[in-house]
């Protein structure tokens, strides 16, 4: 077994709570709210930086165990992102033999008591800021995910042997599983993996990654907020899937009604729909410019294939369509009906001035 001389474990909780929150008006409410930076451990140009900035907010909390071994740190932190997402971080002391991180890593799998935690904060969070939040709901989805931060070994491990000779027993704390994993397992668990140096590594599997290295403050950023991303991209998926049956619903709807050629509210409710999803689509896109750090851009992609983000990229944008193509459908429907009636109108109108003579000349 591995010998941790010193390290961080962080259990990361995502809520989505609002469509947009106005982070100056959440910064003016809270004192405590710092903007968030990126910590540059490398050479990166100064306009790779988050737009907009997210909040910070560091408060003290009570401890949490976890089990004999472990509790969390007296300080909880919230990250809110101006897309509506809230990130809870807590941080756990790691020493001693790698063994104990196997325990904790199947002990916060789907932790309730850190879950419930987690959400209390968010809810009082959600009051404080409650004026600065548009279309304010707490969703129900979460995304929870572990990091093991290995400041320094106990004694000298080669950064490849974590991946080969280790490679089963890290399979195993990243996917809090205490079976012996097959060869298939363990070559997929340690598959993403990505260093700068010779003597750190990141390992990236779904649940949990591996960070050897003393500073690593930029890549905690960048799987921090691919975690936000994935919970975003759920959370729309989800979003597009109601919307479509809906729009389907309307759609059905109106072509069993003939005389139905009103374009509110259907038309105008489908728009908005779109509007919504396209721009919490955007934006969740375009808070992390990783276009200047390429070590942190392709962490970033790895992290992103590993999460299939592109592919959740895929299905949003495949539903827009869909929901432009059912938008499209009932505007031609509207379109149509109208037509219909106008021509209905003028074979009226054709028809009694055909009739209004002979009418006339027999009232004469």
């Amino acid at each position: 077994m591995l010998s941790i001389a010193r390290g961080t474990c962080y259990s990361i909780f995502v809520h989505d709570i609002a469509f947009a929150i106005d982070l100056n008006e959440a910064e003016r409410r809270i004192s405590s709210a710092t903007r968030e930076t990126i910590k540059h451990k490398r050479r990166a140009p100064q306009y790779f930086e988050y737009s907009p900035a997210p909040l910070r907010i560091a408060e003290g909390t009570q401890r949490v165990r976890i089990d004999e071994s472990f509790e969390t740190d007296s300080q909880v932190e919230l990250v809110v992102y101006d897309f509506g997402a809230v990130t809870v971080l807590y941080r756990m002391d790691i020493r001693g033999d790698s063994s104990r991180l196997l325990t904790l890593s199947e002990n916060l799998y789907e932790n309730k008591t850190l879950l419930a935690e987690s959400r209390r904060k968010v809810e009082d969070l959600f009051k404080m800021i409650q004026p600065a939040l548009t279309k304010a709901n707490i969703s129900s989805f979460v995304e929870d995910y572990v990091i093991f931060q290995v400041h320094a070994f106990g004694e000298n491990v080669a950064i490849d042997d974590l991946t080969t000779r280790y490679a089963a027993h890290v399979t195993q704390i990243l996917r809090a599983e205490a079976r012996e994993p097959s060869a298939d397992e363990i070559k997929d668990a340690t598959s993403h993996c990505i260093s700068f140096g010779q003597n750190d590594i990141v390992v990236v599997d779904w649940y949990a990654a591996l960070v050897v290295d003393a500073e690593a403050e930029d890549v905690l950023t960048v799987l921090e907020f691919a975690n936000v991303e994935l919970l975003e991209v759920r959370f729309l998926d989800q979003r597009l899937d109601d919307a479509l049956s809906l729009a389907y619903e309307r759609l059905s709807k109106r072509s069993n009604r003939w005389f139905q050629f009103r374009s509110a509210p259907d038309l105008r409710e489908i728009s908005q729909w779109q509007v919504d999803s396209a721009i919490l689509f955007e934006g969740v896109n375009n808070v992390l410019k990783l276009l200047g750090d390429q070590y942190l851009a392709r962490l970033y992609r790895l992290v992103a294939q590993r999460f299939h983000l592109p592919d959740w990229d895929g299905s949003i944008l495949r539903k827009l369509e869909t929901l432009e193509g059912i938008y499209q459908k009932i505007s031609d429907q509207i379109v149509s009906r109208r037509m219909e009636v106008l021509e209905w109108i003028i074979i009226f109108l054709i028809a009694i001035s055909i009739i209004l003579p002979f009418v006339s000349q027999n009232v004469h």
